[in-house]
């Protein structure tokens, strides 16, 4: 087992030298990432394991910046759903997982899976982007996005934990408003650039940065000094939903909408680096599937990174 040890040893000496570097974003992740897969070796688990095309896709870099930033999906407490591939899962029952504890597979044995998809606009790539009919106009110019696409076999909006799903399901669609539809794609998406790292989740028709009631003040960071008094200051508003990336998506029961900050009581968890990551450029070309929603690569958000909407 001595490679093991080496192994080991080898990702902590990568994380040292990167510190001690001053090495910073998106190097510092980078080396980060390197460092979990090492360890991700040494477990010899599957469950932190990418998809082998990731790599042949997006390349050495943008492969190693995907993994890093692949957020940690805590789940609303009660919640059971969990994202999957849907070329092998298409009904609730086979994307549901155990009730609480990190959660890297459905009951049926499905990984928890986030689809791929890189946008870059830095001056080095940002010629072959643009003639691949992608926008990187104006604020977009310097940027490099990173989406995670996330597929859930329904979503059943205002359903939450009710034990009243049949006559809500019922009611709703007798008013021409169904909560639920078969078929749900969520996004999580990392903006990385001159002015620094962040994040939104898509939201309903619109994407979300903090979930209500986060903080002690929502909107607002409270911190305390040395001398013992407390300063509150204002966050800035996010913009289209970005707000400083830290790493995490908060997964809502039913409509699974997301909110890339906030504090709210979780029983469940996806740890970023466990999730199975799969390119989706070659899927799109031929997905050998239809959904009842519009799935990512038709979405505007796929080729115009700053898009506010979710259409």
């Amino acid at each position: 087992m001595e490679w093991v040890g080496l192994l080991l040893l080898a990702g902590l000496l990568l994380a040292a030298l990167a510190l001690a570097a001053g090495l910073r974003a998106p190097g510092l992740g980078v080396a980060q990432a390197l460092a979990e897969r090492l360890v991700c070796a040494v477990r010899l688990g599957e469950d932190c394991a990418s998809d082998p095309r990731l790599e042949a896709v997006h390349g050495d870099e943008l492969t190693a910046l995907l993994q890093a930033h692949a957020p940690a999906l805590l789940y609303e407490e009660g919640m059971t759903a969990l994202p999957v591939d849907f070329r092998h899962c298409r009904e609730d029952h086979c994307a549901e997982g155990e009730g609480e504890g990190v959660i890297v597979r459905s009951r049926d044995g499905r990984p928890v899976v986030a689809f791929t998809h890189a946008i870059d606009c830095r001056p080095k790539a940002i010629e072959v982007t643009v003639r691949a009919g992608v926008d990187c106009s104006d604020g977009r110019r310097g940027n490099l996005y990173l989406q995670y696409w996330f597929y859930y076999p329904g979503s059943a909006t205002a359903e939450g934990r009710t034990p009243l799903k049949g006559p809500i399901r019922t009611v709703s669609t007798a008013i021409g408003k169904p909560s639920y539809h078969p078929d749900d794609w969520e996004s999580y998406q990392v903006r990385i650039g001159p002015a620094g790292r962040f994040a939104r989740a898509s939201s309903h028709h619109g994407y979300s940065y903090e979930l209500a009631g986060g903080t002690l003040i929502p909107g607002h960071e409270v911190r305390t000094r040395k001398d013992g008094t407390i300063l509150i200051r204002r966050r800035p508003e996010p913009v289209n939903g970005w707000g400083p990336e830290v790493g995490t998506l908060y997964v809502s029961g039913g409509s699974h909408a997301g909110n890339a900050r906030g504090a709210r009581a979780i029983s469940r968890s996806t740890k970023g680096h466990r999730m199975r990551l799969i390119p989706l450029r070659r899927i799109a070309l031929d997905p050998g599937a239809s959904f009842a929603v519009t799935p990512p690569w038709e979405k505007r958000v796929y080729r115009d990174p700053e898009y506010a909407g979710t259409d």
